[in-house]
């Protein structure tokens, strides 16, 4: 008998009782995808991360420079870092989302490579001067779990959907992350907003909707 590990099967979602489940499922598919995504050897993330760099490349040279927000990048996430970078040189401006109340929308603080960072709240870096950016055109945003439908399930905080609603005018949000993170269908709920695009190693994907 072979004493390789074997995948775990994704969490069974109780459509009967979706109510009573709901944070149970998700919290449980939440783990499972985290635990693949950091179980990636360093070939495989280099890998996947050059993929997902490359076709980002190609849809900012779509756009015309703007305000492009990112996100420090946290247990084995797509790191944009080198990316914005360049973004940055062909005459983009970058910032961070940050959460200075907890349970509130977020602000955007600007971002360059010699920008002094702090930790916020959960530990996570963020820029330390309470300077405001102008408001993002472009959203790139961490995937933990996403669906065809443009749906994405983050850390559970509730931080983006707040951020989002709040925006005018919108930006447009691109989740980013590895095809691991992928679900049939993550059974949005009301408060979920979904992406305008997604962006894994295999290249962008546009919601059906």
């Amino acid at each position: 008998m072979s004493s390789a590990k074997q995948p775990r099967e994704q969490p069974a979602y109780n459509a009967a009782n979706p109510a009573v489940d709901d944070a149970q499922w998700r919290a449980a598919l939440r783990r499972e995808k985290i635990a693949a995504r950091e179980a990636l050897s360093a070939d495989a993330y280099a890998r996947l991360s050059a993929s997902i760099e490359r076709h980002l490349e190609c849809e900012f040279a779509r756009r015309a420079p703007g305000v492009v927000a990112f996100c420090w990048p946290i247990r084995r996430e797509f790191d944009a870092r080198a990316l914005i970078g360049r973004l940055l040189a062909q005459g983009w401006r970058a910032c961070m989302p940050v959460v200075e109340t907890v349970a509130a929308p977020m602000v955007f603080r600007p971002w360059t490579p010699a920008t002094a960072m702090a930790a916020d709240p959960y530990g996570i870096p963020v820029p330390a001067a309470a300077a405001a950016s102008p408001p993002p055109d472009v959203v790139l945003l961490p995937l933990v779990v996403f669906d065809a439908d443009g749906y994405r399930l983050g850390y559970g905080g509730g931080y983006f959907d707040r951020t989002l609603a709040v925006l005018t005018p919108r930006p447009t949000t691109c989740g980013v992350g590895f095809e691991l993170a992928r679900t049939t269908d993550l059974h949005p709920q009301a408060h979920d907003i979904p992406l305008d695009l997604i962006v894994t190693e295999l290249g962008p994907m546009t919601r059906k909707t």
